[in-house]
């Protein structure tokens, strides 16, 4: 922390109800709360929308509508089923085609569900949140008829509570619930097929139905034509526990039902349901913070921090498979496909009809391995070597073929899809890969070029970041010093720039390269210099770069981010006047600390969707389900969290920069008071703040593209008006 020590304007030792004046915006749709919403929102626009405003917000919403996308299928049958939207339908469309129709430049599409349609006929915005398609061979029919069973699921204006409807893909309607169809009210939870005639249900009404973070305690089985309360019970959780879940693996001849108690947002409890014992369960035996899977005859365990089992030591953040009727019965005979260096983590795993797929992260750099029995006996080869930047696997049916979809992009080059076929690694061959699309650029990009360099935090560890700008601006040099901080590299340039610093830095989720899309546009192509660092909270180098920023040292991502803020000044990239941090969410409570503990690094700061009263964050909204990430207000962790609530740092006397807070009235995940509040506090001490919420979108902000760039262009325009 380098801000003076000053008296803070929310007493952090005094309980809420009397030392915190701005209680009152808590009441997200109270009459008062709104007012003072509308009032801001009108300042802000008044404010940032200038001559430069519509032509921005015009061209964002050309790149998030273009017809030329690639659009992302999922393979259903002889189908493959794409989300759609654009200028004319912002809300989407369902649609499918066929495999070879898109391969085509312009697949022919068969609409299934148009989204804008029901939503003016229901006088909803209804927001698209995913479609699951019943397999036909998990029914009971001898022969597997057409697929045609599917639960789709919508939510009103973007928040996370949404509904369940089923709906017919050979008549292309909803069934209603007066023909026997599943519903499920508005909340939080959802349906997942078992057969044609039997889900798996969660749902958030009733007595006893959520835990503390507002997620239904109680998973059950429900079959057609029954009211939903007589939905027949199969696992629960405890009130204070995160939620509990429970699925079907419908693969033939492995077919098995998986329950999961979540206890903490990083600690379950997984059990195989034998639904003919009167629901007789029995427990994977491992610790609660091993990830099990199940595929085919194999158990895949990922383990977050480090164990051992039947007396052989495991590695946190390793990749474990094994029979899984042996480890059931406690005969296990493990194999470890991929173990942890220091500077090589597990990103992802896919699996195929026979072969495992692992996506590594090396220094933020992606590779691919593949590992397959052969002759009782694993194998392993790299895979999809001649593709670069971040890539993306997925299986096109992991039940029955051994191909893959694989996307490549970075920081400054467009999406490629590819499909790969992995039938060639018996053979010795490396996989097949075919490009099928490949996406325009949507920015200027000659002259850009990206950059890694490393910064050193407070207590000396090495925190790697991205640079990405005009080729002047993030040229690489070895620095002299690379006995202190080895593979450092110098960032030099002939001039600073304007200069936006991202990140996030919580729940292990890793900030690799992508499409800067909008960014690009935006920003690059106008000048501006692009930062990501990959600070500790996240996942760049497996659990334990996450752990490393838990609860009492959260201070070290924090840390991290300024110490990567000084580097982009020190090194002639920008300065401090010309840089800003932007970050949502987790990130939102991030660029907070920054505010509040090190203003006098930014000239610009960009607060989205955030939490930032740490104080009363776990009893609001889903808040409870993160105490394993923040710990505990409500006991002696208040001590430690009180340190990175920027809701109680702000202060008199402190000058702040330049500051825009962002958030959504419908985002039913973080509370938009935390914003609000914060904003309120701001307003008090006098400092500039801006202050825009979207009364739609949910926690990403925005429902539809037209929100999207209208969004992301008061973002930009207020930064260029800052920085520029």
């Amino acid at each position: 922390m380098t801000v003076p020590s000053a008296k803070p304007l929310i007493n952090p030792d005094l309980d809420p109800s009397q030392a915190d004046p701005h209680l009152w915006l808590e009441e997200v749709t109270g009459e008062r709360a709104l007012e003072w919403v509308h009032q801001r929102n009108a300042r802000a626009e008044e404010r940032i929308q200038d001559a430069g405003f519509d032509p921005l917000r015009t061209e964002l919403r050309e790149i998030l509508d273009a017809s030329d996308r690639i659009p992302g299928v999922t393979k259903r049958g002889e189908h493959l089923y794409n989300f759609w939207t654009d200028e004319a339908h912002p809300q989407g469309l369902w649609r499918r085609t066929t495999e070879e129709s898109y391969r085509s430049e312009t697949p022919e599409w068969e609409i299934l569900l148009d989204l804008d349609a029901l939503s003016a006929e229901e006088g909803v915005t209804w927001v698209w949140h995913g479609a699951e398609v019943l397999r036909p061979h998990s029914t009971d029919q001898p022969t597997p008829g057409p697929w045609r069973h599917t639960l789709i699921s919508l939510s009103p204006g973007g928040s996370d509570a949404d509904v369940t409807r089923e709906f017919d893909l050979v008549t292309r309607r909803f069934i209603s619930e007066s023909e026997g169809g599943f519903h499920r009210p508005q909340g939080k939870g959802g349906l997942s097929w078992i057969d044609a005639d039997t889900v798996y249900l969660t749902h958030d009404d009733g007595a006893d139905a959520v835990t503390s973070s507002g997620y239904p305690r109680v998973a059950r089985r429900w079959h057609r034509g029954t009211p939903l309360t007589q939905a027949q019970e199969v696992l629960s959780v405890e009130a204070d526990h995160m939620t509990a879940v429970a699925g079907y693996d419908s693969t033939p001849g492995f077919e098995r039902h998986v329950g999961v108690r979540l206890l903490g947002f990083y600690d379950r409890e997984t059990y195989l349901i034998d639904p003919d014992a009167q629901d007789a369960m029995t427990l994977i035996e491992v610790p609660t913070d091993v990830s099990v899977g199940f595929h085919r005859d194999l158990i895949l365990l990922r383990p977050r921090t480090d164990f051992t089992h039947h007396g052989v030591a495991y590695r946190g953040g390793s990749l474990i498979v094994g029979d899984a009727e042996r480890f059931v019965a406690g005969e296990p005979e493990l194999r470890v496909l991929f173990e942890p260096t220091e500077a090589a983590a597990l990103l992802g795993v896919t699996v195929t009809r026979e072969t495992i797929l692992v996506t590594i992260m090396e220094d933020v750099i992606h590779r691919v391995e593949a590992h397959w029995r052969e002759a009782g006996k694993w194998r392993a080869s790299a895979a999809f070597g001649e593709l670069n930047g971040s890539l993306g696997v997925a299986a096109v049916d992991e039940e029955e073929s051994e191909e893959v979809w694989v996307t490549s992009n970075d920081w400054i080059t467009p999406t490629s899809l590819h499909r790969g076929t992995l039938e060639e690694l018996r053979t010795g061959q490396p996989p097949s890969l075919e490009l099928i699309k490949q996406a325009p650029e949507r920015f200027e990009a000659d002259g850009l070029a990206s950059a890694q360099s490393f910064a050193t935090s407070a207590d000396g560890t090495r925190i790697p970041y991205f640079l990405i700008g005009r080729a002047d601006a993030v040229q690489s040099v070895e620095t002299a010093n690379t006995a202190t901080v080895p593979g450092a590299t110098q960032i030099a340039g002939p001039e600073p720039h304007p200069t936006i610093l991202y990140g996030y830095g919580g729940f292990q989720i890793s900030q690799t390269p992508s499409y800067l899309g909008l960014a690009g546009k935006a920003w690059l192509e106008a000048g501006g210099v692009f930062a990501v660092a990959n600070i500790r909270g996240g996942g760049e180098y497996g659990p334990g770069w996450h752990h490393a920023a838990l609860k009492e040292n959260r201070h070290r991502a924090y840390e991290d981010f300024a110490a990567v803020a000084r580097d982009l000044v020190s090194t002639g990239v920008t300065t401090v006047e010309k840089l800003a941090c932007r970050g949502g969410s987790n990130g939102g409570l991030l660029t907070g600390n920054m505010l509040a503990q090190y203003p006098e690094l930014f000239g610009a700061v960009v607060i989205q969707v955030p939490l930032l009263d740490m104080r009363r964050f776990a009893q609001l909204l889903a808040g409870a389900s993160w105490r394993a990430e923040y710990g505990d207000p409500e006991t002696a962790d208040w001590k430690f969290i009180q340190g990175f609530s920027p809701y109680h740092l702000v202060a008199e006397g402190v000058d702040y920069p330049p500051v825009l807070l962002t958030t959504s009235t419908r985002d039913d995940r973080v509370h938009p008071g935390h914003a609000r509040k914060m904003t309120a506090a701001l307003e008090e001490l006098g400092a500039d703040v801006t202050y825009w919420e979207n009364t739609e979108g949910g926690h990403g902000g925005a429902a539809n593209p037209e929100q999207q760039a209208r969004m992301n262009a008061l973002i930009y325009r207020w930064l260029w008006q800052q920085l520029g």
